[in-house]
């Protein structure tokens, strides 16, 4: 009996895996592809009214998160930084033993590896979601950085459960 469970836990494992490269693969695919779309269909800079507060744009970023750094640092060196940073997240991932704190990390390196992959093929990466508010404007981002804000909110509400749990 104990044998069966066994093969039934090595397949429940594998299906796990296979879920996460799917996902890995549809949300990087999802990422590079809007990106290709503003790229070869909406001129650099132009801005596209889709409501009262969000247009869709062209942006090229050549720094960091909200353009910071931007042309102070060379691509090159903020790939390497990406790639350790996902390395970093790796290393927590597969040490982690917390399921939202799995998926967590594990959609922050989804996007962390789709904006390294365009930052590799374009010495920048694209921004095209615009948020405003009357004359109050949010800064450009993509699909990748909304991955990010996920993850981090996912391991943020984890942080906040498990310090609630040790208070009872």
């Amino acid at each position: 009996m104990m044998r069966y469970v066994i093969v039934a836990m090595m397949q429940y494992h594998r299906l796990l895996r296979l879920n996460k490269i799917i996902t890995f693969i549809l949300l990087v695919f999802a990422d590079l592809f809007s990106k290709y779309l503003i790229f070869n269909f909406i001129d650099l800079f132009r801005f596209i009214k889709i409501t009262n507060f969000l247009d869709i744009t062209h942006i090229h970023n050549f720094g960091v998160s909200f353009g910071l750094f931007s042309e102070i640092i060379p691509s090159y060196i903020l790939i390497v930084i990406g790639l350790a940073v996902v390395c970093f997240l790796t290393y927590l991932l597969v040490n982690s033993r917390d399921d939202l704190e799995t998926w967590g990390l594990f959609i922050i390196i989804c996007g962390a590896i789709a904006n390294i992959v365009d930052r590799f093929m374009n010495g920048y990466v694209i921004d095209f979601i615009y948020f405003h508010v009357n004359q109050f404007y949010w800064p450009a981002f993509n699909f990748a950085d909304i991955y990010i804000s996920i993850g981090i909110i996912m391991i943020i509400l984890n942080m906040i459960n498990k310090i609630r749990n040790q208070k009872k």
